[in-house]
């Protein structure tokens, strides 16, 4: 597909780590991004936009939305943006669980919602959610691993739906990425982290931008006979076991 329109993505969490390298590779690409998060990107480019706001917080990400609803030029979404809040069963805090279905599954639908009637106007959009491989299953991870695995869920059913409107919905799923909530778990330098790289099949850790280039795949406007698809970017450890 050639598009004769301008690429417009938001990007969540586009002001660090992965969200950051989304950016920069939609950029290079010649999109118009707008990064949604609590801090500005700081990539200097006369194609970016901040839009600053907490994504955990639904009332500002409601009023985010009809922000992006009024440009009236949105067709593509990046749904990044992601916490971990680790905990054992026993231990999980119910305000964690409801902290991460909002940032993780009702922001996505509220960003998804505010673009639907421009990617339905050009007969065109581009839909991609960050998942995780965790979304396999995870010791410590029953918020994080329970809503990531829901954006498969929300990705299948709106690949179904929206289809018909040109519209994409794919999931890009990271394993281990060396980024600032990865050392939020695993000390940097640590055995741990040594252990950890040598028993993913490809011994290494990812970079933010193996999984940027993939997001790039799922939204190039080339590829619009991909939909509904869940891609992980993790070094082979999505088929075998992995205990970080």
């Amino acid at each position: 597909m050639t598009l004769h329109l301008p690429r417009v993505a938001v990007v969540t969490g586009g002001s660090a780590g992965i969200g950051r390298a989304i950016c920069e590779q939609l950029l290079r690409e010649g999109c118009r991004v707008i990064s949604l998060s609590r801090r500005p990107c700081d990539i200097a480019h006369p194609m970016l936009d901040n839009l600053l706001v907490d994504l955990t917080d639904r009332e500002a990400t409601a009023q985010a939305a009809r922000e992006l609803a009024a440009r009236g030029d949105v067709n593509t979404v990046i749904h990044n943006a992601g916490v971990i809040r680790a905990a054992l069963l026993p231990d999980v805090a119910l305000a964690d669980v409801d902290a991460l279905v909002n940032l993780h599954l009702t922001c996505a639908i509220q960003l998804v919602q505010a673009a639907l009637p421009t990617m339905r106007a050009q007969h065109y959009g581009r839909v991609v959610l960050l998942s995780s491989r965790a979304a396999l299953g995870l010791a410590t991870r029953t918020a994080y691993s329970a809503t990531k695995s829901g954006m498969l869920g929300l990705a299948r059913t709106w690949a179904l739906e929206l289809a018909p409107d040109g519209v994409t919905v794919n999931v890009v799923a990271p394993g281990p990425i060396r980024t600032d909530m990865f050392y939020d778990v695993v000390e940097a330098g640590s055995e741990r982290e040594r252990a950890l790289a040598a028993a993913i099949p490809v011994k290494r850790l990812g970079e933010s931008g193996d999984v940027a280039r993939a997001v790039a795949f799922f939204a190039d406007p080339a590829n619009g006979f991909v939909t509904g698809q869940t891609l992980y970017i993790c070094g082979g450890s999505s088929v075998g076991s992995l205990t970080i």
